[in-house]
């Protein structure tokens, strides 16, 4: 009895060719995310450092360059990954529909963070011209440009999960990597966010805990419990350890002049950031914790987890203060001994004195444990959300 099979069309088989790329290889477009979240970090220290050896001489500098590069580079990538998967010859599967456009989840992340970066930087220019020339970090447009690039990483990482829940193997593992990776950078961005809150000096204060406690376990549950790896929380802080180590090795190697007054302390190199907090080792404990406790509940894994993260911070940052603040601190590691160029010489930190601690201190502390425990369980089901992306 003779049979015939009936060959695919050309269109069915240019779309399953399509979709095993997808998760055979990692796709170019979370190359450029990655490049897209890397020159926005560098940019933003840089910029940072700037603004602390020179002051803002011009809008047109190179770190702001850098920092804007990362919602053109993003949006753009994303703006065309959005209209070829929505008016493309090829139809990609792994998509969701949204004002009559299809593309990946995170694409659409990426792009809307790239459209509030450009919106932000004539409203930057124009702060700074109305207000002055040198401000605060968290001022309303560097605000508005820290949520653009929070959702361009957030839209990065939703982007790479989408391959890396699909994808098998060697593959599988390299998107971990990256996803790890980005995520290691939303730890750098949220500690610019804090970094006017977080300085050494307040490093003996139950406000400091809070604020960690508040930003921090959130990031570091959700990045470990989508990734899966047994060391994720650890490899995250490293990398923004490492990356901030860097920065100071790094940065002081160019000359600077401060261009604003009054100069308090003279500058001749870039000021690079402080000494990175010492996450990693709260990190290392959580991920031994969560390899043992699988089948805990997830408020009762809170909990655990907050104690956890707390105590060990605790125990470990607040005699690390101690030593920022000794002359064993002020070399090119640690970095201690660099100030900006508006650093009065009777401040707290020229001092190097501490902010006093609070008179209800016990209390402020017990409440960065509430804090840590509410933003552990809010990781956790982040993290179960971002496992189920598919596309």
């Amino acid at each position: 009895m003779a049979s015939s099979l009936t060959a695919p069309s050309p269109a069915v088989v240019r779309e399953q060719a399509a979709a095993h790329t997808s998760t055979a290889t990692i796709p170019w477009y979370i190359w450029c995310a990655v490049f897209a979240v890397t020159s926005a970090m560098i940019g933003g220290h840089w910029d940072i450092s700037w603004h602390r050896s020179i002051g803002r001489d011009t809008f047109w500098t190179p770190a702001h360059i850098a920092i804007y590069l990362c919602g053109v580079v993003g949006g753009l990538t994303c703006a065309y990954l959005i209209l070829s998967r929505t008016f493309g010859a090829v139809k990609d599967e792994a998509t969701v529909a949204m004002w009559g456009f299809r593309a990946p989840l995170g694409a659409f992340l990426v792009a809307w963070g790239g459209v509030a970066m450009l919106t932000s930087a004539p409203f930057d220019d124009w702060w700074h011209n109305a207000y002055g020339l040198d401000v605060k970090i968290v001022s309303p447009p560097h605000a508005l440009l820290i949520l653009g690039v929070a959702m361009v990483i957030t839209g990065a990482l939703i982007l790479t999960l989408g391959h890396m829940n699909r994808a098998q193997g060697p593959v599988k593992s390299r998107l971990n990597a990256i996803f790890l990776y980005i995520g290691a950078m939303l730890i750098v961005l949220v500690m610019v966010f804090l970094m006017e809150l977080t300085g050494r000096i307040q490093m003996h204060t139950a406000a400091f805990y809070q604020r960690i406690a508040v930003a921090v376990p959130v990031v570091l549950a959700g990045l470990a419990r989508a990734s899966g790896l047994r060391w994720a929380a650890t490899i995250t802080t490293g990398i923004y350890s490492l990356f901030l180590i860097l920065c100071i090795l790094i940065l002081p190697l160019f000359p600077a002049e401060p261009k604003l007054g009054p100069v308090y302390y003279p500058v001749t190199h870039f000021v690079p950031p402080d000494f990175p907090l010492l996450l990693i080792v709260p990190a290392v404990l959580l991920d031994l914790l969560w390899r043992k406790t699988e089948g805990w509940s997830s408020w009762l894994l809170a909990v655990v987890s907050g104690v956890v993260f707390v105590g060990a911070f605790v125990a470990v940052q607040w005699p690390f203060a101690n030593f920022l603040m000794s002359d064993g601190a002020r070399n090119a590691f640690f970095g201690a001994h660099y100030f900006g160029y508006y650093t009065h010489p009777q401040s707290y930190l020229f001092r190097r004195v501490f902010l006093p601690t609070e008179p209800h201190f016990i209390q402020g502390m017990a409440l960065a444990l509430a804090f840590a425990i509410v933003s552990m369980r809010a990781g956790f089901a982040w993290g179960n959300w971002m496992r189920l992306i598919r596309r």
